[in-house]
């Protein structure tokens, strides 16, 4: 049975801990950098609140296609297109750590759906806060589409924390 997240804040001398959801989209990066620069500034480092965990769902790649032996081989192809996609977001979220002088980080690319992917690892990490970035889709493309933001909002047992890229005024 899966432990519950603790709302009680970390004793003193340990990190609490922050997960971030990020995809290969530009608000996802957006909302890792925002949370970098506000969360994680480069003086700071000693009196750290929060301990970084930067996470990434990768779909499962479950494929039916007809036809003797083209199943597996479509599957795998499949496989590795969306393991090396998952460590292109990683190597993008490590970049951007990097430059912004974050080195204590964890890094992880997971299977599943995202919106379950990034409540698990709350509970997983016992994380006092999750953040994601938000696409700004209209009320009809987050009823088709679904929104991880909405979803987490309702079902993570922590904070969670929506970071919108402002829109530039005209």
């Amino acid at each position: 049975m899966a432990e519950e997240a603790s709302s009680e804040p970390a004793a003193e001398g340990t990190k609490m801990t922050m997960v971030v959801g990020v995809d290969d989209s530009e608000p996802s990066f957006y909302a890792l950098r925002w949370t970098l620069q506000h969360f994680f500034p480069p003086g700071h480092r000693p009196q750290q609140q929060y301990r970084l965990v930067v996470v990434t769902a990768t779909p499962s790649a479950a494929v039916a296609i007809a036809g003797p032996g083209a199943l597996m081989d479509v599957r795998a192809f499949v496989e590795s297109d969306l393991k090396r996609a998952a460590q292109h977001v990683i190597d993008k979220a490590k970049d951007l750590c990097a430059q912004l002088q974050v080195s204590d980080a964890e890094f992880e690319a997971l299977e599943g759906d995202a919106r379950s992917v990034l409540c698990d690892a709350v509970e997983r990490h016992r994380a006092e806060m999750l953040v994601v970035g938000s696409h700004g889709y209209g009320a009809i493309k987050r009823a088709v589409l679904g929104s991880v933001s909405d979803y987490c909002a309702h079902h993570a047992h922590c904070t969670v924390m929506i970071v919108k890229k402002p829109k530039p005024k005209h």
